[in-house]
């Protein structure tokens, strides 16, 4: 017994060992940035300026953009429909995945064309939306709606689904209304799932921005790259680009700080399972 004991002390303070040694994760991200914008930066000679472009020269071609103020005034053209359609997409894409996943009724009534919209290829309703709306702000407002409502929809319709029963009878069984029971069950319970519904939504939101301005009046990020590529300015071309990962990466971070914020528990099992 004695033995037993002295080998789970030993393990645990080898364990202990190895998470004091362990890297912190912001660290391992920025050397892993560091690597792969270094190796970039090596492979400069072997790239074409016409075809590619490299760090240091997109860091030039960054400084100059802001400098002159075009590159904020064309974030903020792009961050304004965003900003509308993807909060609709959240107001509406919420509330309808858990009244569908609560009710077998609704579910039979519009889950076929929940299912169907996020399986349609929406950009083909670009041009029928240009006929609708015209090519101003609301027209980009929908597409990028529309694009980010069906992720948010099916996941939070699946964590519905996935609420054990057991808890749907404890509040039965207090005799809880059905809204009582989806506002204090239901939602908490499927929170983990709209968070991931919802971070799944940012990466669509921001292809639909940029496929917005494509297709309509040409303003925002996208018409700095459609400028640049028909320009052959690669390096101005690919500032608008990174800008547009550094805005998904950013706000898929910020989900996951409210989503901790809201949820710590689901915080806390997650980070036991990956221990």
């Amino acid at each position: 017994m004695a033995a037993a004991d002295e080998r789970l002390a030993a393990r645990e303070q080898a364990e202990v060992a190895v998470t004091q040694h362990r890297w912190p994760r912001p660290a391992i991200t920025l050397l892993s940035l560091a690597v792969v914008f270094g190796i970039w930066e090596l492979c400069a000679p072997l790239i074409n300026p016409v075809f590619g472009s490299y760090p240091s020269e997109i860091a030039m071609a960054f400084w100059q953009l802001a400098r002159t103020g075009e590159l904020w005034i064309a974030l903020g053209q792009s961050l304004q429909p965003f900003v509308v359609g993807y909060g609709l997409a959240i107001a509406v894409g919420v509330p309808l995945g858990l009244v569908i996943g609560r009710f077998r009724t609704v579910e039979a009534a519009l889950g076929i064309y929940v299912t169907a919209g996020y399986a349609m290829p929406l950009v083909a309703l670009v041009p029928l939306l240009i006929l609708w709306l015209g090519l101003g702000f609301w027209v980009k407002v929908a597409i990028i709606f529309l694009m980010s409502l069906f992720p948010i929809c099916i996941n939070t319709w699946l964590g519905v689904t996935a609420v054990p029963k057991s808890l749907i009878e404890v509040g039965k069984s207090f005799v809880a209304t059905d809204a009582v029971i989806l506002r204090r069950i239901v939602l908490p319970a499927t929170l983990p799932y709209i968070m991931a519904g919802v971070r799944l939504a940012v990466g669509r939101a921001v292809v639909a921005m940029v496929v917005a301005e494509f297709f309509t009046s040409i303003s925002g990020l996208g018409a700095i790259i459609l400028k640049s590529a028909n320009n052959f300015e690669t390096a101005n071309m690919f500032v608008p680009i990174l800008l547009l990962v550094v805005l998904a990466v950013g706000l898929n971070s910020l989900i996951g700080f409210v989503e901790r914020r809201v949820a710590p528990w689901q915080a806390e099992i997650a980070g036991r399972d990956r221990e």
